[in-house]
């Protein structure tokens, strides 16, 4: 790795750890989309005539978790193509 240059070398960084970083920023919302999911499926076979309460917690808490996945998207693509610390580390 000696032999590389700096800014390809921040590149090849950046692009791994980005990879590395939408992998575990979706996969940890999907957990916890499935636990949510599973906790109101549980309370609504227990309790049937409170299904409506429940459902409109489920849908609220679910996009709580999908916007997390999307700032993470959004992250990721913002330390891929315009990536502020570019000009600081590599001189830019």
């Amino acid at each position: 790795m000696g032999d590389l240059p700096a800014r390809d070398l921040f590149i090849i960084i950046t692009v791994l750890l980005s990879g590395g970083g939408i992998v575990v920023g979706i996969i940890v919302p999907a957990i916890g989309q499935m636990i949510v999911a599973r906790s109101a499926m549980n309370a609504m076979a227990r309790q049937p005539e409170a299904s409506g309460a429940i459902a409109n917690a489920l849908l609220l808490t679910l996009a709580m978790l999908e916007s997390l996945a999307i700032y993470v998207l959004a992250v990721i693509l913002i330390l891929l193509f315009a990536n502020p610390l570019r000009e600081f580390i590599i001189g830019g």
